[in-house]
C-alpha cells in the first residue's frame, strides 16, 4: 500500500528515490518539499534553455538537479526521467557540460539516445587536431568524463547501431597503424553489448568471430589486445549463456597466464613484453566469472588449473613487482563472483536480459570454485603486502560456502591467539576473521555451529589489549564489536582496559617536557576503547549493563586521573555508561563545589587535579540524550556559572566543552539508541534467545528508530543558557570593542571561547544570517533563487536571533583587535573560527561529515553482505545512515550571497592580507570555503583583491601584497580567482597579475613572493580550459527544452515562454557572442600593453607571454597586433619567450590555413571495378592502385592532377570506408601564390618578416644554438612551425632560406644538422597541396641537399635525421614522395664513408618506409634483393642494421584472420632461400669459433665463414633466441651440453606461458596422460643423468616446475621408475674409471626435483622419496650435497606449517626424519653404510646449517 499512497502525494511514481529519507523524523513533509523543488527545476532550466542562456542560467539549474538527486534520488517519474536524460544529451553534445544520470531504470523501450553525436564528441576532444598546437585546452578530467558518459548511454543506442559502427571503425584496423589501436578502444567503448537476445543477430554476432579470430592470432601482446579482452569481458559478462565460449578457454586462460608477466625458472625471467601492456585485473576477472557455470564445466577445470600452477607464488616469501597483479586476482575473482550470484539468485528482475537456468551457477559450481581458491587465499593470508586482500576475498567466499572458508581460518586463528610472540601472524588471522565475523556469527543451515566459537575467541582475545603492542589492541576491538550477550567476559574486558589506562597516564608515558597533546598512537586508541565499551553496552541486557554501569563508576570515583590522556579514556569509557546520569552527575557536582567553596580556587592558575578530573568526567558524561539532562539542570547552570570563569585555561576549556554538550544534547536531532534489534535485550529469554539475532541483518522497513527531536522544555533550556551565558560575554565584548571597558588578552581569549561553544552547540538553534541578496552580480533571464531543504524544526522567530548578534559584535570586535592590537594573534584566531560557524555551521562540520560519511562506507564494506544484496546491514548501519542522511540536508546550505555575507567576506579578506602570517594563511582557508559556498560572490571580491596589487598605490605592504597574491591562487582543490572560467574574471585578474609587476610592494629579491607566481602563473597553466566564445544552442535542445516544460507533474510554475521572448532571446544571444569576442580582443590588447612597458620586469614579461599564448583559439584568429609580436618574438633575446613564439606562431599558421574541398571517390571505379568477396584484408586487387609501382608514377603535370593521392596509409587495407575523401582538382581549391595585396593583415605580417633576410638570417641563427648539450633533439614544434609557413605561402619563402640550408648541411656540427633537418621535414610535409611544378623544383633543390646530409651524418645526427624522414613521409601518399624513395633506395650501403655512415642510410631509409607500411611492397622487393647478398657484410653494425630493416620488410606479412597473402616480401621464402646458404655449417665437424674477420685479411673467404656471418645477420632478425648460459667452444660433446642446457631454460618459458593450450592438446578430460608426457619425461631424464651438473641442476628445476604446474602428474609408474633409480647402488670408487666420474651420479637431480615440485605442502609420495633420499646421505659428491641441499629446503618451505605436514608420515619415518633434520650427531658414530667411515660432525653440520636457513 506505501507505494501508493506516496505516488498519490507526489502526482506520479517515482522513478527510485532515496528510501533513507522515509525514516527521517520530519519524511511527512518531504514529499511537499520535492514536488516544490523538481517543479523549480523543471520550469528554469526548461525556461533557461528555451531562452538560448547556457551561463548562468543552465548551468546553475543543471547544478540544482545534481542537488535534487543527491537529496531525493531520482524521485521523478518515467516521462521525467527520459526527458532530462534527452535535453542533457542534446546540450552535452553542444558545449563541455557533464550529465550526472544513471541509467538502470529506464529499459531500451523508454529511451533511445544516437551514437553519432557522442563519437563526434570524442574525436573532438580525445583526438584534437589543433590540441597539439595549443589551440584548444581541454579539462585534465575530460576524458574520464567522456568515457563514463558514453558507458551510461551505450545501452540505449538503437540497433543499427552495431552495424553503423563497424562500417565507421572498421577501415582503421590496420596491424601496422596508430589507427589499429584507435578502433580497437572505440570498439570497445561504443560496441552495445546489452541487446536482447532476439536482436544478437544485429548485435555481437556481426563482429564476435571477426575480432575473437583476431585476438586469438595475434601472439606478441600488441597495445591494442587489452582494449579487446575488456570488450570481451563485457560481452561475457552481459550474455552469459548466449555464447559458446569453450573452444576459446585454454587460450583464454593462457593469455591470462602469461599477463601475470610472473618470474619463470631458475633464471627467473619475466618477459619483457608482457609488462606494460598487461591486462587489466578487473576485467581479467570479469571474464573468467562470467564463463564459470554452464553444461561443459571447462572453465572451472582451466581456473583450478591456473591457481594449481600459480599458488606458489602466494607464499609470504615470495614477493616482486608481480605481487599486486596477482593479489588483486586474488581479492576481486571472489567478489564478481559473488556479484554474479546476486544477479542470477537475489536481484530484482530489469529488463536486462537475465541468465538462463542452463548456464546459471549451481550449488556445485559454488564448491568447486570456493575450493579452487582456498589454498592461494590461506597462503596470502600471511603475506607481506596482502593480508587486507585475502581478508576481502574470504569475507566474499564465506558468503558462498562458510562451511569450507570458515574451518581453515579458525585453525590458523586459535594457534595464533595462543602465541603471543608474532604479532604480525595475530593481526593478519585476525583481520581474516573480521573478515568472516558476520559470516561466522550468523551461522544459518551452512556452519550453524558457527557462533559457538565466538566466546571462546574473545576470551582468547582478552591477553591482547596489551599496553605494549597498540596495533593488536586495535585489530582485537573490531572482533569484540561483532558479539553481544557474555557478562563475564564483559568484565574481563573492562579490567584490561583499566589496566591498559593506568599504563597510559601522562607521567608515565613521556616526560613533563614534551607536548601535552596526545601522540597519534594513543587517540587511536583513545577511539579504540571508546567505540568497543560503547558498543559492548549497545549491544548487550539490562543486567550486564547495570554491572558494567557499576565497575566503570567505582574505578572513575575512586581514582584522579591527568586529564590530557587517561582521563579522556576514562571519560570515555563513563560516557559509554552513562544512560543514567544519576550516579555521575550528584557524585561530580559535589566534588566540584566542594572544591570551589574557596574563593581562591577560582584565581589559581593552576587547578586542583581532583578539580580538572570530575570537571572532564562531567563535560563527557552530558553528551546524552536531552531529556535526560532536563532533571539535573539546576545543577548543571550552577557548575557552568561557577566554572566558566575560572582562571585556568584548562579549566574553563573543559567547562566550554560541557556547555557546548549540554547544548548540543539539548538541540540537535539524532538517533537515541543503536541497538541491533529494535525494543534491545530487554524481553525475557524464554520469550526470545538474544543468539538467534546474532548477525542478522536490520529489517529496512521496520527499523522503529527512536529519534531525539527537541521538545520545548529542553529548547526552552538551551535559550535559558544563551540567555544566562552567552549574553552577557557578547555585552562585554561589545563594550571592550567600543572602548568602554578594558579587558586583558587573557579575558578576550576566555569570552570567546564560550561565545565559540554556544555557537558550536546550539548553532542548529540559529537562523540563517540575514541580509538582502547582492544585487547586479550577474544578469539572468531565469531566477537564480533556491529552496532550503527542511530540517526538522521551525527557527523560532519570536526569540533572539544570537547568530547575528554574534555577527555584528564579531565585526566591530575585529575592527577594534586590528586597529589597536594586532599582535593578539589567538583571539584573531579564534574569530576567525567563529566567522567560519557563522557562515557555515548548522549543527555539523563539513568535515566531520565527510570523515562519518568515508567511516560508514568503510564499515559497510567490512560486514555487508554482498550476496544478497537489497541493503542487508546490520540495523545499527542502517541507522547510521539515516543519520547521515539527515545530516546530507544539513550540509546543503543556500548559496544565496546577501550583504551580511559581503561584509564578512570583505573582514576575511582584510584578514587575509594582514601581518602576521599564520592568520592571514587560517582567514584565507575559510575564505575559500566560502567562495565555493555562495553563487557568484567571486565576481564581487576579486576587485577588492586586485585593488591591492595595483601599481600606483604606495600604501600596499609587502604582507598584503603576498596575502593578495594568495587569495589569488586559491586552495589545493578550491577556487582559483585568477583563472575562472569567464572573460569577465580574467579580463581583471591576468592583466592585473602583469601590472603587479610594477607595484611598489613587489620585491624579486624575495624568494617567497617570486615563487608565489610561478605557483600563480603554473596554476593558471595548469587549470585553463579554452573559454566559449560562442554559446549558441541548437533547435534540437530548445525542442526537448519545451517539452520538458509540457511535460506531467509536477507542473512547472514558470509561465510557458512565448514567441516573442524567444526572439529576443535570439537577440541576447547574438549580442553576447559579440561581447565574448570584444572581451577576447580586449584581454590580448591589455596584455600586449603590459608588455610593451619598458620598465616591466623580465619575470612579468615572462609570464605575460604564457598568458598570450593560452588565448589561442580554433574559433577565432588572434588579432593582428598579437600575431605581429610573436613573430618578432621568434628573434627574442630570451631562449625561454623565443620557445613560446615557436609554438604560438606554428599555432597562428594553423588559425590562418585555407580550407581545402575535398570530394568523394569511389575505389572500385579506380581499380577497374573489383569487387572483394566477403570480407578480406590485406593486398586486393581493389586495392592495388594505393601502391607505388615505378612504371606507372605521377611523372608530368597531367599525370599529377589526374591522380588520385590518398594521403592516410589505413585507407583500404582492411576495407573501405563508405565515403572515401580526396581532395577535389586544383582549380576548386584555394588560390596559390597570393600576392602581398591578396593577403590579409596576419598573413602580412608574417610574410614581410620571413621575406626579410635580415630576419630569416637572425632566426637560423637562433635555432642552431645548442639549448642542453647531449640531451636536444628533432623539435616538433619547430617542424610544425616550418610545415604551416610552406603549406600557407607555397614556395614563397624558398628563395630565402636556400643559402641557409645549404651552408648547414654542408656543416657537420650537431645542432646546424638537426636545425637544418627539421626545415626540410617542414618543407616536405607542407608541400602536400603545391602543383606539379612547384613540387619538381623543390625536389631538384632537396635531392642533393639530402645527399650531402647522408654522407655527413654522425653519432649525434643520424637519430635526427631518421626523425625528419620518418616525419615527412608520414601520412603521405608514396607516390607524391618518390623522388624522396628513389634516392634513398640508391645504393645504401655503398662502402662510401665507411660502415658507420652505411648503417645510417639504411636507419634513414628504414624509418622512411616503416611509415609507408604495406603501401610500398615493391620498394620493399628491391631493397631486399639488394641486401640479400650483402647478409654476409663485414662489418658488425652493418649486418645488424640490416637484420633490423629485414624485420620491418618482413613485418607486412602477418598471418591474421581472413588476411590475404601480401605482396610485400614473404619470411617463408627468405627462409628456404638462407637455410640452403646455411648448409655448410650442418657438414663441418669442427666448433663454430667467434670468427672475427681482420679487415686487411687478403683473399675470398670461405664459404663457412660467409654461412657464419649470414647465421649472425639472421639472428639479428629473429631475437627469438632463449637466453641462457655463455656457449664456450669445444668439443660436439661440450656444444650438446650447451644445446641441451639453453633447450631447457626456453622449454621453462614455452610450457609456462602456453601451458593451458598444452594441456588442452595433450590431456583430453579425463583421459591418461598420452604417449608425449611419457616422452617429455624421458626427455628431462635423459637430461638428469650423466651430463655437466649445471645441466643436472637445471633438469631438475625444470622437472619439479612442470610438476608443480601440474604439466606432469606424479602418478603409479613414474613413482616406481623414481623409486627403483634410487635403489641403485654405486659401484666401489676403486672400480670406477678415471673418465667416469660422474656416471652413474643418476640420483643428483631426480628426486630432490620432485621434492621441490611441493615447496608447502606434502603430497601421498613425498615421504616415501624422502626415505628413499635419506639413504643416500653419505654417498660420494655431488650426491650427498644435493641431498643435504634438498633436505634444507625441505625443512624451509615446510617449517611454518610443520604440525599440519606431520601427520602425512608414519611414525618410523618421523623418527628417521627428525633424526635427519634435527638430531645432533652421536659422539662415537659407526661406519658409514659402503664401509666409509662417517664423518665427525657431519650431521651436527647439516643440523646447524638447516637451522639456519629454515628459522625465520
Amino acid at each position: 500500500m506505501k507505494q501508493v499512497t506516496a505516488s498519490e502525494a507526489l502526482g506520479f511514481v517515482p522513478q527510485k528515490d532515496i528510501v533513507y529519507n522515509k525514516l527521517l523524523p520530519y519524511a511527512d513533509r518531504l514529499d511537499a518539499e520535492s514536488n516544490v523543488m523538481l517543479a523549480q527545476i523543471k520550469g528554469n532550466l526548461g525556461r533557461a534553455v528555451r531562452l538560448r542562456e547556457i551561463w548562468p542560467g543552465v548551468l546553475f539549474w543543471t547544478r540544482r538537479l545534481s542537488t535534487y538527486m543527491r537529496l531525493y534520488g531520482r524521485k521523478f517519474s518515467k516521462e521525467d526521467h527520459v526527458l532530462f536524460i534527452k535535453l542533457l544529451y542534446e546540450l552535452v553534445t553542444i558545449p563541455k557540460l557533464e550529465i550526472s544520470m544513471m541509467q538502470e531504470l529506464l529499459s531500451r523501450e523508454d529511451l533511445e539516445l544516437p551514437w553519432r553525436p557522442l563519437y563526434d564528441l570524442q574525436e573532438r576532444i580525445l583526438y584534437s587536431k589543433t590540441e597539439h598546437l595549443g589551440l584548444n585546452w581541454f579539462p585534465n578530467s575530460v576524458e574520464n568524463v567522456l568515457k563514463m558518459l558514453v558507458k551510461s548511454c551505450r545501452p540505449y543506442f538503437p540497433e543499427s547501431a552495431t552495424q553503423e559502427m563497424l562500417e565507421e571503425w572498421r577501415p582503421l584496423l590496420c596491424p601496422f597503424d596508430v589507427t589499429m589501436q584507435r578502433a580497437i578502444s572505440y570498439f570497445e567503448l561504443f560496441l552495445p553489448t546489452t541487446l536482447p537476445p532476439e536482436l544478437h543477430h544485429k548485435g555481437f554476432k556481426l563482429w564476435f568471430d571477426e575480432l575473437i579470430s583476431l585476438w586469438a592470432s595475434v601472439q606478441n601482446l600488441p597495445a591494442w589486445e587489452v582494449h579487446l579482452v575488456n570488450l570481451f569481458a563485457r560481452l561475457a559478462s552481459d550474455n552469459i549463456g548466449y555464447i559458446d565460449w569453450d573452444p576459446f578457454i585454454p587460450k583464454i586462460f593462457t593469455r591470462i597466464l602469461r599477463s601475470l608477466n610472473l618470474p619463470v625458472g631458475t633464471s627467473q625471467m619475466l618477459v619483457p613484453r608482457y609488462g606494460g601492456n598487461a591486462y587489466d585485473i578487473s576485467h581479467v576477472v570479469l571474464w573468467v566469472s562470467s564463463l564459470l557455470g554452464g553444461p561443459s564445466k571447462h572453465a572451472q577445470d582451466q581456473l583450478s588449473g591456473l591457481f594449481n600452477s600459480i599458488t606458489s607464488f602466494f607464499h609470504p616469501s615470495n614477493h616482486g613487482r608481480w605481487l599486486m597483479r596477482l593479489m588483486k586476482l586474488l581479492q576481486r575473482l571472489p567478489a564478481s563472483v559473488v556479484r554474479r550470484l546476486h544477479r542470477e539468485r537475489y536481484r530484482k528482475p530489469s529488463w536486462l536480459t537475465p541468465v538462463p537456468d542452463s548456464h546459471k551457477l549451481t550449488e556445485q559450481d559454488i564448491t568447486d570454485f570456493v575450493r579452487s581458491m582456498m589454498q592461494p587465499v590461506l597462503l596470502a593470508m600471511f603475506s607481506k603486502t596482502g593480508s587486507l586482500d585475502a581478508a576481502q576475498a574470504l569475507q566474499n567466499l564465506a558468503l558462498m560456502r562458510p562451511e569450507l572458508v570458515i574451518p581453515p581460518v579458525l585453525e590458523k586463528t586459535y594457534p595464533a591467539m595462543e602465541t603471543l610472540t608474532e604479532p604480525h601472524q595475530l593481526t593478519a588471522t585476525l583481520s581474516c576473521m573480521i573478515g568472516v565475523a558476520r559470516s561466522l556469527v550468523s551461522g544459518g543451515q551452512r556452519y550453524p555451529e558457527g557462533p559457538t566459537h565466538m566466546l571462546p575467541l574473545l576470551v582468547r582475545a582478552l591477553p591482547g589489549v596489551d599496553p605494549n603492542d597498540f596495533s593488536k589492541c586495535m585489530v582485537e576491538r573490531e572482533l569484540c564489536s561483532a558479539s553481544a550477550e557474555f557478562e563475564d567476559f564483559v568484565l574481563q574486558f573492562m579490567d584490561r582496559c583499566f589496566a591498559l589506562i593506568d599504563s597510559s597516564t601522562l607521567e608515565q608515558t613521556r616526560e613533563e617536557t614534551e607536548t601535552e597533546k596526545m601522540t597519534h598512537l594513543e587517540s587511536l586508541v583513545e577511539l579504540g576503547l571508546s567505540s568497543t565499551f560503547s558498543t559492548i553496552l549497545t549491544q548487550c541486557s539490562l543486567e550486564i549493563f547495570k554491572v558494567a554501569l557499576k565497575k566503570v563508576f567505582n574505578f572513575a570515583s575512586t581514582n584522579i586521573f591527568e586529564t590530557r590522556v587517561a582521563g579522556r579514556m576514562v571519560a570515555d569509557m563513563c560516557r559509554a555508561a552513562s544512560k543514567s546520569l544519576k550516579r555521575f552527575v550528584p557524585h561530580c557536582c559535589n566534588a566540584i563545589n566542594q572544591i570551589a567553596v574557596n574563593e581562591e580556587v577560582l584565581n589559581e592558575e593552576e587547578l586542583d587535579k581532583e578539580l580538572l578530573w570530575n570537571l572532564q568526567l562531567l563535560s563527557e558524561v552530558t553528551r546524552v540524550d536531552g531529556d535526560k539532562i532536563l532533571p539535573y539542570r539546576a545543577e548543571l547552570v550552577q557548575i557552568l556559572q561557577l566554572t566558566l570563569r575560572l582562571k585556568c585555561k584548562q579549566g574553563y576549556t573543559l567547562a566550554c566543552n560541557m556547555l557546548h554538550h549540554i547544548l548540543r544534547s539539548t538541540a540537535l536531532i539524532y538517533p537515541t539508541e543503536y541497538c541491533s534489534m529494535p525494543g534491545g535485550f530487554h524481553r525475557p529469554l524464554g520469550a526470545h534467545l538474544p543468539i538467534k539475532d546474532w548477525g542478522r541483518p536490520g529489517d529496512l522497513w521496520n527499523l522503529e528508530i527512536q529519534w531525539h527531536v527537541p521538545c520545548v522544555e529542553e529548547t526552552s533550556f538551551a535559550f535559558y543558557i544563551l540567555d544566562l551565558i552567552l549574553q552577557p560575554e557578547l555585552q562585554r565584548l561589545q563594550r571592550f570593542a567600543q572602548g568602554e571597558q578594558e579587558m586583558s588578552r587573557d579575558d578576550v581569549l576566555q569570552s570567546l571561547a564560550i561565545v565559540q561553544h554556544c555557537l558550536l552547540g546550539a548553532g542548529s538553534l540559529m537562523p540563517p544570517l540575514k541580509g538582502e541578496p547582492v544585487a547586479e552580480l550577474v544578469h539572468s533571464i531565469v531566477t537564480l533563487e533556491e529552496t532550503q531543504p527542511y530540517l526538522g524544526r521551525e527557527y523560532d522567530v519570536s526569540r533572539e536571533n544570537y547568530r547575528d548578534a554574534i555577527c555584528s559584535v564579531m565585526r566591530q570586535l575585529l575592527n577594534y583587535i586590528l586597529e589597536h592590537s594586532e599582535d593578539d594573534t589567538k583571539s584573531l584566531f579564534s574569530v576567525i573560527k567563529i566567522i567560519s560557524d557563522l557562515l557555515h555551521f548548522k549543527g555539523s562540520h563539513k568535515h566531520e561529515f565527510d570523515s562519518r560519511w568515508k567511516r560508514f562506507n568503510l564499515v559497510k564494506k567490512s560486514m555487508e553482505n554482498r550476496l544478497h544484496g537489497r541493503k542487508q546491514h546490520i540495523r545499527a548501519l542502517l541507522i547510521d545512515r539515516v543519520m547521515l542522511q539527515h545530516e546530507l540536508r544539513k550540509m546543503t546550505v543556500e548559496g544565496q550571497y546577501r550583504t551580511v555575507h559581503q561584509d564578512l567576506m570583505k573582514d576575511l579578506l582584510r584578514l587575509s592580507t594582514s601581518t602576521y602570517s599564520q592568520v592571514r594563511s587560517r582567514a584565507q582557508g575559510v575564505l575559500f570555503t566560502a567562495l565555493g559556498t555562495y553563487n557568484f560572490c567571486c565576481r564581487d571580491l576579486i576587485p577588492h583583491v586586485l585593488a591591492f596589487l595595483e601599481p600606483n598605490r604606495s600604501d600596499v605592504t609587502q604582507q598584503q601584497f603576498k596575502g593578495a597574491l594568495y587569495c589569488l591562487l586559491g586552495s589545493h582543490s578550491g577556487v582559483c580567482l585568477a583563472n575562472l572560467h569567464d572573460w569577465d574574471c580574467i579580463t581583471l585578474t591576468w592583466p592585473a597579475i602583469v601590472r603587479s609587476g610594477l607595484s611598489s610592494a613587489m620585491s624579486l629579491e624575495k624568494p617567497s613572493i617570486v615563487r608565489l607566481f610561478d605557483d600563480l602563473a603554473d596554476k593558471i597553466h595548469r587549470q585553463y580550459e579554452t573559454i566559449g566564445i560562442d554559446f549558441s544552442v541548437p533547435e534540437e535542445c530548445c525542442a526537448a527544452a519545451h517539452r520538458l516544460m509540457v511535460a506531467g507533474k509536477p507542473v512547472p510554475p514558470q509561465p510557458v515562454t512565448s514567441e516573442e521572448e524567444l526572439a529576443d532571446a535570439r537577440k541576447t544571444q547574438e549580442s553576447k557572442n559579440a561581447d565574448s569576442e570584444g572581451k577576447y580582443e580586449k584581454l590580448v590588447g591589455d596584455l600586449l600593453e603590459g608588455i610593451s612597458n619598458r620598465n616591466m620586469p623580465w619575470k612579468f614579461e615572462h609570464i605575460a607571454i604564457g598568458f598570450l599564448a593560452l588565448l589561442l583559439r580554433d574559433d577565432l584568429q588572434l588579432p593582428a597586433p598579437a600575431v605581429l609580436f610573436f613573430v618578432k618574438s621568434l628573434n627574442h633575446d630570451s631562449l625561454l619567450i623565443r620557445k613560446v613564439a615557436i609554438s604560438a606562431v606554428a599555432g597562428i599558421m594553423k588559425q590562418l590555413k585555407r580550407p581545402h574541398k575535398k570530394v568523394a571517390v569511389n575505389p572500385l571505379e579506380l581499380c577497374g571495378g573489383k569487387q572483394p568477396i566477403g570480407l578480406t584484408a590485406g593486398d586486393r586487387p581493389d586495392n592495388q592502385w594505393l601502391q607505388y609501382h615505378s612504371d606507372s608514377l605521377p611523372q608530368t603535370q597531367q599525370d599529377w592532377e589526374s591522380c588520385v593521392f590518398v594521403e592516410k596509409t589505413h585507407w583500404g587495407y582492411y576495407s573501405w570506408p563508405r565515403k572515401l575523401m580526396s581532395y577535389a582538382p586544383p582549380e576548386e581549391q584555394p588560390k596559390q601564390d597570393l600576392s602581398r595585396e591578396e593577403m590579409n593583415e596576419r598573413e602580412q605580417i608574417i610574410y614581410d618578416h620571413f621575406s626579410d633576410p635580415m630576419f630569416v638570417n637572425q632566426l637560423i641563427e637562433f635555432l642552431c644554438l645548442e639549448d642542453r648539450k647531449g640531451k636536444d633533439k628533432f623539435s616538433p614544434r619547430r617542424f610544425c612551425l616550418f610545415k604551416g609557413l610552406f603549406r600557407n605561402f607555397s614556395d614563397a619563402f624558398l628563395p630565402v632560406l636556400r643559402p641557409h640550408m645549404e651552408r648547414l648541411v654542408a656543416d657537420s656540427h650537431e645542432s646546424k644538422q638537426r636545425c637544418v633537418a627539421e626545415i626540410i621535414s617542414g618543407l616536405i610535409r607542407g608541400c602536400k597541396h603545391w602543383s606539379y611544378v612547384k613540387v619538381e623544383n623543390l625536389w631538384e633543390v632537396l635531392c642533393p641537399l639530402l645527399r650531402t646530409a647522408l654522407s655527413n651524418i654522425t653519432i649525434e645526427t643520424y637519430a635526427d635525421w631518421g626523425t625528419c624522414i620518418a616525419t615527412a613521409c608520414e601520412s603521405r601518399d608514396p607516390r607524391k614522395l618518390h623522388w624522396l624513395f628513389e634516392l634513398l633506395m640508391e645504393s645504401p650501403v655503398n662502402g662510401e664513408g665507411g660502415s658507420f655512415v652505411d648503417a645510417c642510410r639504411l636507419y634513414v631509409l628504414q624509418g622512411g618506409l616503416a611509415q609507408q607500411e604495406w603501401r610500398v611492397p615493391e620498394l620493399l622487393h628491391r631493397l631486399l634483393q639488394y641486401l640479400e647478398p650483402k647478409l654476409t657484410q663485414v662489418y658488425k653494425n652493418v649486418r645488424e642494421r640490416i637484420g633490423s630493416v629485414l624485420t620491418y620488410i618482413f613485418m607486412i606479412d602477418v598471418s591474421l584472420p581472413s588476411t590475404q597473402p601480401t605482396n610485400s616480401p614473404r619470411i617463408a621464402d627468405f627462409t628456404r632461400r638462407v637455410v640452403a646458404r646455411l648448409k655448410p655449417l650442418t657438414e663441418g665437424d669442427e666448433e663454430i669459433q667467434n670468427h672475427v674477420m681482420e679487415e686487411n685479411e687478403v683473399g675470398e673467404p670461405d664459404e663457412r665463414t660467409q654461412a657464419i656471418k649470414l647465421l649472425k645477420t639472421g639472428a639479428a632478425v629473429r631475437r627469438a633466441d632463449p637466453p641462457g648460459a655463455a656457449r664456450p667452444a669445444g668439443d660436439r660433446g661440450q656444444q650438446l651440453v650447451h644445446a641441451r642446457y639453453t633447450v631447457l631454460t626456453y622449454l621453462q618459458i614455452m610450457v609456462f606461458y602456453n601451458l593451458f593450450t598444452f594441456m588442452s592438446v595433450r590431456r583430453p578430460r579425463g583421459s591418461a596422460p598420452s604417449a608425449v608426457a611419457a616422452m617429455e619425461t624421458h626427455g628431462l631424464q635423459g637430461n638428469l643423468l650423466p651430463m655437466a651438473i649445471w645441466v643436472r641442476e637445471m633438469a631438475a628445476t625444470t622437472l619439479s616446475g612442470f610438476l608443480q604446474c601440474n604439466f606432469l602428474s606424479m602418478d603409479a609408474s613414474m613413482q616406481a621408475h623414481f623409486e627403483a633409480l634410487c635403489k641403485t647402488s654405486l659401484p666401489k670408487k676403486r672400480k670406477r674409471a678415471l673418465g667416469t666420474a660422474g656416471d652413474t651420479t643418476w640420483c643428483d637431480g631426480t628426486p630432490a626435483a620432485c621434492i621441490l615440485s611441493s615447496p608447502y605442502d606434502v603430497p601421498t609420495w613425498m615421504p616415501q622419496l624422502l626415505m628413499d633420499l635419506s639413504a643416500h646421505l653419505n654417498d660420494t659428491q655431488p650426491i650427498e650435497m644435493t641431498v643435504k641441499k634438498t633436505l634444507s629446503n625441505f625443512r624451509r618451505t615446510h617449517h611454518d606449517n610443520w604440525q599440519e605436514h606431520k601427520q602425512q608420515f608414519t611414525d618410523d619415518q618421523l623418527l628417521v626424519l627428525t633424526d635427519l633434520l634435527v638430531s645432533p650427531p652421536l659422539p662415537n658414530a659407526g661406519l658409514g653404510r659402503q664401509g666409509v667411515p662417517e664423518r665427525q660432525g657431519e650431521r651436527r653440520w647439516l643440523y646447524l646449517g638447516i637451522k639456519a636457513i629454515g628459522l625465520r
